[in-house]
């Protein structure tokens, strides 16, 4: 049995907004791993966009971060967005309602393109 893995590369937008890019499973092994990199380096980062376009796997354990840091940031008067959010991990997020929650969008530069309100 090998062990599930998770790459994670991120960076901030002259924004301000910290963009983290994963590769790989999510799941109980790679927990940590998620929540560091979905907390900005400066810990202050209160919008961030996680890019899910190489994701292959995640199940409650992401979810579960997933939730947490979008309250972080709601709290701080930020956000979460998710970006080339894969097939399988997109239905799993529907299951759960989190689709709802946290907005899901086509593309990166789409997730970071600043949203008006009507």
């Amino acid at each position: 049995m090998s062990q599930a893995q998770l790459s994670v590369s991120r960076h901030t937008t002259a924004d301000g907004v910290h963009v983290v890019t994963l590769a790989g499973d999510i799941d109980h092994t790679t927990a940590d791993i998620l929540r560091q990199a979905l907390t900005a380096p400066d810990g202050t980062a209160p919008h961030t966009v996680a890019d899910f376009r190489d994701v292959t796997f995640m199940d409650s354990s992401g979810i579960n971060i997933l939730v947490a840091a979008n309250n972080t940031a709601c709290s701080r008067g930020g956000w979460l967005r998710l970006a080339h959010t894969p097939t399988p991990v997109l239905d799993l997020l529907h299951i759960v309602g989190l689709d709802t929650i946290i907005p899901l969008h086509p593309t990166l530069d789409d997730a970071l393109t600043p949203q008006t309100t009507t």
